[in-house]
């Protein structure tokens, strides 16, 4: 394969935390050989997000440089949860839930990767087969105790009372079984991936097969600005976001996240970046915004998506051609928001409204109870206005 020298340090050096092992990865890189470049996701959630979009973007970067590129999607891990930087055990997730959250998966990764030249598979294939047990007794041998409890998150549980499950220990030893299958030459992974990272080149030994080498992300933190993006967290933005509302929720990404932001989901060279840093904030969010929204859409959708906030929210206006929901004459506001898809429980509904979250015709929407007897206009959140209609 050709090698390509600038493909290469971008490669090594874009928004990368670590490499193990850098010098063999770096001479494998430049020998040209064709790669086998895993990435692994869970279905644990129906969206993905833009934590995810970075680590697809170091993929993407691989994939243009020739090399396979391999998407495990974990439809049977997803039963126990990565338990990774988790204080307590995550809920096993049931077979139909894991196919609901996969629906959209795919549509999702190909906003940013070329799904025609990715190798998707599931890990069902292994381990939902009928000899599925015996890999994982042999699984189990790889592994030793002493080892899977000495990472940092199991000894903070174990120190404060609360039980690590033998299922939990079997998580990471699963997850670098998928690399023996797949023939892993690299995984890539988040920083709070690491230990699992290296297991996978632990079970590939033991299993016969040449180690992979690990490239491992810095986290992405979410729009709080302090925990890394996560649904769990609610401080997530999905790449599934309509183009107005992605753009504006990019625009309240706190400021000092801003350049590690441009660094890790966008193509903006270095030298521009300095470029950038000369800015205001506002201008500088405005670019980000614009990068990621033309990214995931196009550049026409990203140009309407900022004429859109600009009059929204610089010039607070109220947008024409709102959606319009019907609404019962005194039907109760949290009711409605589950009714009509905007909260996804009574008790999301509640804590919205109750934390000054909606207006209604210009006032704040008080009480979760309180009751709809007009007709108007509904800011739902920071980004989202709809219009009600009562029926009388």
């Amino acid at each position: 394969m050709k090698i390509n020298e600038e493909k290469i340090k971008e490669i090594l050096g874009r928004g990368v935390e670590d490499i193990i092992d850098r010098d063999h990865f770096g001479k494998i890189l430049k020998s040209g050989k064709k790669l086998r470049v895993k990435f692994g996701v869970d279905p644990t959630a129906p969206d993905l997000h833009l934590g995810h979009m970075a680590l697809l973007r170091k993929l993407l970067q691989f994939q243009n440089a020739g090399h396979k590129t391999v998407l495990i999607v974990g439809n049977f891990t997803a039963r126990i949860g990565d338990p990774s930087g988790k204080s307590e055990e995550r809920k096993m997730l049931s077979e139909k839930e894991i196919k609901h959250n996969m629906k959209t998966y795919f549509a999702q990764a190909g906003k940013i990767l070329n799904m025609e030249k990715t190798e998707v598979r599931y890990n069902g294939e292994w381990f939902g087969a009928r000899n599925s047990l015996s890999k994982i007794f042999e699984l189990a041998r790889a592994g030793s105790m002493q080892q899977i409890l000495r990472r940092a998150d199991f000894k903070k549980r174990l120190g404060s009372g609360r039980d690590v499950t033998v299922l939990e220990m079997l998580y990471p030893l699963m997850q670098g079984y998928d690399s023996v299958v797949v023939k892993a030459d690299v995984e890539l992974g988040g920083s709070d991936q690491r230990f699992n990272l290296l297991i996978g080149r632990k079970i590939q030994r033991h299993f016969g097969v040449p180690e992979q080498d690990v490239l491992i992300m810095p986290l992405l933190e979410g729009t709080d600005g302090v925990r890394k993006m996560s649904k769990s967290y609610g401080n997530y933005i999905t790449l599934s976001e309509k183009p107005n509302n992605l753009f504006a929720k990019i625009m309240s990404v706190p400021d000092k996240l801003v350049q590690k932001y441009f660094l890790l989901l966008s193509d903006i060279s270095d030298s521009e970046l300095k470029h950038i840093e000369q800015m205001s904030f506002l201008e500088r969010k405005k670019r980000l915004a614009f990068e990621i929204t033309g990214f995931l859409h196009s550049e026409m959708a990203a140009k309407k998506a900022e004429e859109y906030f600009e009059k929204t929210f610089s010039k607070k206006e109220i947008p024409e051609d709102l959606k319009i929901y019907r609404a019962e004459m005194n039907e109760k506001w949290a009711d409605f928001l589950v009714r009509v898809k905007l909260a996804q429980s009574r008790s999301e509904a509640k804590r919205l409204i109750e934390g000054g979250g909606m207006d209604f015709n210009g006032r704040k929407i008080a009480r979760a109870n309180g009751q709809i007897s007009e007709s108007g206009t509904v800011k739902v959140g920071k980004h989202k206005f709809i219009k009600i209609e009562v029926r009388s």
